[in-house]
């Protein structure tokens, strides 16, 4: 089954400043989805009409991480933020409501020294997003950052946010798997991509280490790793969270080099 690929409107098409605009680019360079960081600025229908307008699908909503100014990346696994915390979630849920998207991607917030008390409280507000979620049908996942990317967030290791999705047993939660995160944080990528799966929700992509396209220099073979994921049955979407090299619709030939259409 040929792959799908979605653009980060967060990452892709920053030749116009505003998320918004991004939406009509990513139709008019082919593209038939859309995944996004939190559309900060925007109202919902805002939003929602240039979704609409554009006629693309959002596959992907990261949830509301506070003031984004300050570096605040969540508060997830953070005491003392339970209730800030809620009201992420509910925002985030009108938001992805209104896209008719189905899927949030629950970020942990960044915490210098974790310790127990982390880990229960990630859990705790987890749980709770789940609950919401399930409600209208959304699935929540979460995403395992390397800490070259992202010094201090929490959620940082994939045996660990693994683990975490087998005990909470839901079909309503699963890992969020960007390769160039899972190349950073364990290598192996084959073994790693067949053990994981089962357990994904949506997969992400980027060149390892300069986070451009798939085919630039770097670390990862990515015509081999593409070829993987159809062999293996991965059949969502594959989203391109990667900073285009130069011009973004320039950038999309690797698509077609890799035998793969919009």
């Amino acid at each position: 089954m040929a792959l799908k690929f979605a653009s980060n409107l967060s990452f892709m098409f920053t030749e116009v400043p505003n998320i918004i605009e991004r939406y009509q680019l990513a139709k008019q360079a082919g593209f038939k989805a859309v995944e996004s960081g939190f559309p900060y600025g925007f109202s919902v229908q805002q939003v929602a009409a240039a979704k609409k307008k554009a006629n693309v699908d959002q596959v992907l909503l990261n949830v509301f991480t506070g003031d984004v100014t300050k570096g605040e990346l969540g508060f997830a696994a953070i005491p003392g933020e339970e209730e800030h915390f809620k009201r992420s979630i509910e925002k985030t849920i009108e938001y992805a409501k209104a896209l008719d998207c189905k899927m949030i991607h629950v970020m942990s917030g960044k915490v210098e020294t974790p310790t127990s008390a982390n880990d229960v409280v990630y859990e705790k507000n987890l749980l709770y997003a789940i609950e919401k979620c399930q409600k209208e049908d959304i699935i929540v996942v979460i995403e395992p950052i390397n800490n070259y990317s992202v010094p201090n967030y929490y959620m940082n290791n994939f045996q660990k946010g693994l683990d975490l999705v087998k005990k909470v047993n839901s079909t309503h939660f699963k890992l969020l798997m960007d390769i160039f995160h899972l190349q950073h944080c364990c290598g192996n990528i084959t073994k790693s991509i067949q053990n994981f799966l089962p357990y994904i929700g949506h997969i992400q992509i980027a060149q390892v280490p300069d986070r451009h396209e798939p085919d630039t220099p770097g670390e990862i073979d990515y015509k081999y790793v593409l070829s993987l994921l159809e062999t293996t049955g991965y059949t969502g979407y594959v989203g391109l969270e990667y900073r285009p090299k130069s011009l973004t619709t320039e950038g999309l030939s690797w698509i077609k080099k890799y035998s793969y259409t919009l």
